[in-house]
């Protein structure tokens, strides 16, 4: 990059701000920017809602930390979340996004998310954000704060610039990125994706859906998942209206024993395995009256898990083939293969399913089309001494 002095504020001129003064004339400031660098520091391990801690914030001229904890409110700063000329770039947004919905009932847009342009450029999968600011810029960021309680002040000037690196770095970032993805002719191909992580949809809590989460409900029938279907919902909104871990209340895999076993009485309750006494004392008697009513229902009007893709030995093979193919894709195109599809999509592309992202919008131009050729039987992989190519 060219202008790279022009987007690094150093650590001696950071902003802290923890006044509804201060916070007002930084957001006078920001207004009008290009782009902004968020990210957040909160805490959840007691709660079913995040902790907001702190925000970081940085434009091309600032790097700011505000302290939600002093200020009486965040209000100045929703409109620059939701500005339309005004990119905001995080790295692995979905958590800090999700806090933000929580906060505003609104979800910052437009967005660039930095983790996910890394594995279109071919930078790597996941890319932490300390790997990809040293790979990228060079730089190593301290790790000595990752096990903060960013909840406990007064913050130190230590921990504040270790938060404060975390957008120090996203505006170069964001525009290197940007320009290796003009460079290669996909700078529009993210849009969807970054649409997707703005929709508001993307982070709403429906109760009566928590029960498809569950692990082990595979072995549930019937009334059981009545009773799943039940007690997930029972204990999600018990969770929102207390805001304690879902698992203070009931445990995943307790939940899905007593659905199974659908005990009769509080005795028969207290014999499941792992259910906390505190709990039967609280709430047995409602989930006696939960499972009852479960069992009253009829079964035509029980939920149904999603129906296991079974293949046929043909189908398995073509699975393996297409799974090949986008092997070999994703290489020639430095592009990771887990960027473009699942190995469970292509077991549904192999069944016959074409309703699947990888056929939808730059996948479908980079992959999707090739596979479906390759199902149609179009184009085939040969060995040669040269490695393996697709021809038609």
């Amino acid at each position: 990059m060219n202008d790279i002095a022009s987007v690094r504020v150093d650590r001696a001129h950071d902003l802290y701000i923890d006044t509804p003064e201060a916070l007002d004339a930084l957001c006078k400031r920001l207004e009008g920017s290009s782009w902004l660098a968020l990210d957040t520091e909160f805490i959840r391990e007691r709660t079913y809602r995040a902790r907001l801690c702190l925000i970081q914030v940085a434009s091309p001229e600032l790097v700011a930390c505000i302290d939600p904890l002093a200020l009486p409110d965040l209000e100045p700063l929703r409109p620059l979340l939701t500005a339309p000329g005004t990119v905001k770039v995080l790295h692995a947004a979905h958590q800090d996004l999700e806090i933000f919905h929580q906060l505003y009932g609104a979800v910052p847009s437009p967005v660039f998310d930095t983790q996910i342009a890394a594995a279109l450029l071919g930078l790597g999968e996941q890319m932490g954000y300390g790997r990809m600011v040293s790979e990228m810029l060079g730089v190593d960021l301290e790790k000595g704060h990752a096990r903060t309680d960013w909840a406990q002040r007064p913050l130190d000037p230590e921990q504040i610039g270790y938060a404060a690196d975390d957008v120090r770095y996203l505006g170069e970032i964001y525009l290197e990125q940007r320009e290796r993805l003009s460079a290669l002719g996909r700078s529009d191909w993210l849009d969807e994706d970054f649409r997707r992580l703005s929709d508001p949809a993307s982070y709403a809590v429906d109760p009566q859906t928590q029960w498809t989460r569950l692990r082990g409900i595979q072995h549930l029938r019937g009334n059981q998942l009545c009773a799943a279907q039940a007690l997930a919902a029972w204990r999600e909104e018990l969770a929102q209206q207390a805001d304690r871990p879902r698992r203070w209340i009931l445990a995943d895999e307790v939940l899905v024993d007593v659905a199974r076993r659908m005990p009769r009485n509080t005795a028969a309750l207290a014999r499941i395995r792992g259910l906390p006494e505190r709990t039967l004392e609280r709430h047995g008697s409602a989930i006696l009256e939960l499972l009852e009513q479960s069992r009253n229902r009829p079964e035509t009007d029980c939920p149904q898990p999603a129906e296991r893709l079974v293949l046929t030995p043909d189908q398995e093979a073509l699975a393996d083939l297409l799974m090949a193919t986008l092997r070999i894709e994703a290489q020639r195109q430095n592009i990771g293969p887990a960027m473009l599809a699942t190995r469970r999509e292509l077991e549904r592309l192999a069944s016959g399913d074409d309703d699947l992202p990888v056929l939808r919008g730059w996948r479908a131009r980079l992959i999707g089309d090739t596979l479906l050729a390759v199902r149609r039987g179009e184009r085939c992989l040969r060995v040669s001494e040269n490695g393996v190519r697709l021809e038609d």
